[in-house]
């Protein structure tokens, strides 16, 4: 049987980001995906117009559904927007204690504009943190969640990294593609601490490209998927990035819309 992976998560109707990355990266990657819509974006490649967030009531439908019916083996947890929503959708991950809670905590799209409001921020750390077998954080995102200046290396990094761990998850992947020096590097660079404080290195190629959207939630996916099909937490992890790193590496191929393109993420059937 084929491993299930549900998907919570924001869309992106320009379909680089949100659930359509999501459902894109779960095919590539041999799971079947299914989908909670948390909020509706009007979006492309060159920024968000609109926002319009799901009925509790019909986001709490949509998990009924999943978890009723499917043996969900990951979670992955992309844009919730809102804290009203985060509180629907932890309470109700607690009731069914959910297995492999891979959590992007989405804070700000690509293009600048923010898709979690101000006063999420704590009930996203209070109420799903502590469910996480990982959060994916970027380097924006870290800062934003431990009231510190941007990580300027990896020692910074690792730093912000274990003060995330306060708020309760297993483990925490923090990226480095996003610094604002990571220009002058040839690598890209991602560290997972796990509960044991252990650090692991993930180091791959920077590539020279502006088609970089949905990263993140590509990213995030892949790892749930690889979790879903039974891979250790530090195998799921570099699985992932290798997978992005392709995608990314093949995304200027696409030559789709006129901002920042998606990543090509079916690039093994090119």
């Amino acid at each position: 049987m084929i491993p299930v992976v549900v998907t919570i998560a924001g869309s992106d109707s320009g379909g680089g980001a949100g659930i359509q990355a999501d459902l894109k990266t779960f095919a590539a990657n041999g799971v079947y995906g299914t989908s909670v819509l948390t909020a509706l974006t009007a979006q492309n490649t060159q920024g968000v117009s609109a926002i319009h967030d799901v009925p509790l009531v019909f986001v709490a439908a949509q998990l009924e559904a999943i978890f009723s019916d499917f043996d969900v083996a990951a979670v992955k947890i992309g844009m919730l927007s809102r804290a009203e929503t985060i509180r629907v959708v932890a309470a109700d991950l607690r009731r069914r204690a959910a297995k492999y809670i891979v959590l992007d905590p989405v804070m700000v799209a690509t293009s600048g504009d923010r898709l979690l409001a101000e006063d999420a921020i704590a009930a996203l750390c209070g109420e799903l943190m502590p469910l996480a077998a990982i959060v994916t954080p970027n380097l924006h995102e870290a800062a934003a969640l431990t009231g510190k200046p941007l990580a300027r290396n990896e020692e910074e990094m690792a730093a912000q990294a274990r003060d995330i761990f306060a708020f309760g998850p297993r483990a925490v992947l923090i990226k480095g593609g996003h610094s604002a020096g990571s220009g002058t590097s040839d690598e890209a660079v991602d560290l997972l601490i796990d509960s044991s404080g252990a650090v692991t290195r993930f180091a791959a190629k920077r590539i020279a490209t502006k088609n970089t959207h949905g990263t993140g939630c590509t990213l995030s996916s892949a790892i749930a998927a690889n979790l879903a099909k039974g891979q250790s937490l530090t195998d799921a992890v570099r699985a992932a990035k290798d997978y992005v790193t392709q995608a990314i590496a093949a995304a200027d191929q696409l030559g789709v819309g006129h901002g920042h393109g998606p990543l090509n993420h079916f690039y093994k059937l090119a």
